[in-house]
């Protein structure tokens, strides 16, 4: 009887023992730790250009070079020490330079060159130097070489020409600078400059001419 007990007794305490480790720890033991989430990055999202905009981002700034200057146009005004003209543009720089280097050549009948020339041996020499341009050798031929424009619309390098009246042949011809003024080669003082103003000049002007 008393064996009885003690089996029972220890059969009471083996199933309590069971269901101590089977049922209480599954209840009790902490969950495992879940592991932390991912933050989720552009990346993760999108891709294609989202991918080389965050490359990009990663990538140190790159300094552009600094343009270079531009080069000075063409409008830029310039002075001539021999002409004693200043013009707005240096578009006929070479034209002016040139003319000015012949200043003072003695006038010498159908010659053209720095030791004496007339009038249109002085243009034809200025133009061929200049613009590569062959003119006729006498004004009054060279007045057909060019395309008549009126004396309100005359520009630096256009041709003007002179007669002593009605029906008369045109007898000289020179270079126009600015503001009324031109260089030509006259009989009494070799290449100069002359005003149109002048009353010689403004009394046998005929017309002006632009080679084209």
């Amino acid at each position: 009887m008393k064996k009885t007990i003690i089996l029972s007794i220890l059969a009471a305490m083996s199933l309590a023992l069971s269901y101590f480790y089977e049922v209480t720890p599954a209840e009790s033991a902490a969950l495992p730790e879940a592991e932390p989430a991912a933050a989720i990055s552009p990346l993760a999202i999108n891709s294609g250009q989202d991918l080389a905009i965050a490359l990009m981002a990663q990538e140190p700034l790159v300094t552009l070079p600094e343009p270079k200057p531009e080069p000075k146009p063409e409008s830029e005004s310039f002075y001539s020490k021999r002409l004693k003209m200043e013009f707005a543009s240096s578009k006929n720089k070479t034209l002016i330079q040139t003319v000015a280097d012949w200043l003072g050549t003695p006038y010498r009948y159908g010659r053209s060159s720095k030791k004496g020339t007339d009038c249109s041996g002085f243009v034809t020499s200025i133009y061929r130097e200049v613009y590569g341009i062959d003119l006729s050798r006498s004004s009054q031929s060279m007045f057909q070489d060019v395309k008549r424009i009126k004396k309100d619309n005359i520009r630096t390098g256009d041709l003007v020409f002179f007669r002593r009246g009605p029906k008369q042949p045109i007898f000289h011809v020179g270079i126009y600078l600015k503001n009324g003024k031109f260089i030509h080669s006259a009989t009494n003082g070799g290449v100069m400059v002359s005003s149109l103003k002048e009353p010689f000049y403004s009394r046998n002007y005929y017309a002006a001419g632009r080679v084209n």
